[in-house]
């Protein structure tokens, strides 16, 4: 249905990126340009010179393509240069750099300098920028890293451990099941010697797989092929101990599947997921958005307390390995389209209609 009024709009006021042109949106810089047909010039999005007349305006996707239809750069916001935001995330990149690159961690005031920012600005730049502050970031990069060296061919756990980074085998101990969901040799074994639980049912959505560790849930997945589900989980822990489910777990995955079914039953699982402490920050959060209630990829971030990483939430939600049970389907983007979900899109678009019929009808029985 169109809204009051909508008739009389221009293409280019139904064109979602002049709502971002008329805000001066920062966020969309490096995103889009914007030439004026009246003055031959395209600018950024953010750009504060004088707004536009809608119907005087044209969008293209670079400055090359809108110099390549004759127009010129805006001298007020040079569109065809880094705007600050772009120079920022670059600036915090080669840090990222620098800390992948060194054995151990640079010391605050040593990155900032190398950057050229005093250590407050930096610290601050890069929290916003990766979700994580410097240190957060050096320990999440150092646990991919143990990941990798544990599962590379030859290589010996102590190897693996300082290869890392960590200083001592015990201070690795100390975090390995934090960090692995296992300990070093099982993990280094792909599983070896660990008990994995799994059953796999049908539920509206097609076949569904439920398996967990001693430590709590560690997959939920959701296909067409219940053989190529069992086949991903067998792929993640090729050596682990996979059990068919007994009764005690077919009533878990019972409550799964009617969670699936009937949203507003609710789903409280024991969780055993990995990540990054960015990923755990975004998965906590996603877990408190209520059935029925979708948010957007930057109001997660906000939530997180980093308003500028919208980018690195969609890539936590990706990574989710437990479908349902960390509600990513919620997750949306900024105008309300559906975006990719690891279980296809129109299984999360099922979910989400499921999750808004069932909240209307609680609605209409209070």
């Amino acid at each position: 249905m169109n809204l009051p009024g909508s008739a009389a709009l221009t293409p280019t006021e139904r064109d979602p990126r002049w709502v971002r042109v008329a805000a001066r949106d920062a966020s969309a810089d490096g995103n889009f340009v914007y030439a004026v047909r009246t003055t031959g010039v395209y600018c950024r999005p953010s750009c504060p010179s004088r707004g536009a007349k809608p119907q005087n305006v044209l969008f293209f996707g670079t400055a090359p393509e809108a110099e390549a239809a004759g127009f010129r750069a805006c001298r007020r916001c040079h569109p065809n240069s880094l705007s600050p935001g772009q120079a920022n995330a670059q600036i915090v990149a080669d840090a990222c750099r620098l800390i992948e690159n060194s054995v151990k961690l640079p010391k605050l005031d040593a990155l900032a300098a190398s950057v050229g920012m005093s250590p407050y600005h930096f610290h601050r730049q890069f929290k916003a920028i990766t979700g994580l502050t410097p240190r957060g970031y050096a320990e999440a990069h150092r646990v991919k890293k143990v990941r990798s060296e544990l599962a590379a061919e030859g290589a010996s756990i102590t190897d693996a451990i300082y290869g890392a980074g960590y200083s001592s085998n015990s201070r690795f101990y100390e975090q390995s099941n934090a960090v692995l969901g296992m300990t070093p040799s099982a993990f280094k074994n792909g599983g070896k010697n660990v008990a994995i639980y799994f059953a796999v049912g049908q539920c509206s959505l097609g076949a569904i797989l439920v398996a967990r560790s001693a430590k709590g849930v560690c997959a939920i997945s959701l296909g067409d092929d219940p053989e190529n589900l069992v086949r991903e989980l067998q792929d993640r822990f090729p050596k682990a101990d996979f059990i068919g489910g007994d009764a005690d777990f077919e009533d878990l995955v019972a409550r799964v599947i009617g969670f699936v079914e009937a949203p507003q039953t609710g789903l409280e699982l024991p969780l055993n997921v990995r990540g990054t402490a960015f990923q755990q920050r975004v998965w906590n959060a996603l877990r408190e958005i209520p059935a029925g209630k979708t948010v957007s990829y930057a109001e997660v971030a906000a939530r997180v307390g980093a308003p500028t990483a919208a980018r690195a939430v969609a890539q936590a939600c990706a990574a989710n390995k437990v479908a349902v049970a960390i509600p990513c389907h919620r997750v949306v983007r900024s105008d309300g389209a559906l975006s990719g979900y690891r279980w296809g899109v129109e299984r999360k678009r099922a979910l989400l209609e499921k999750e808004a019929l069932h909240e209307t009808g609680a609605i209409a029985e209070t």
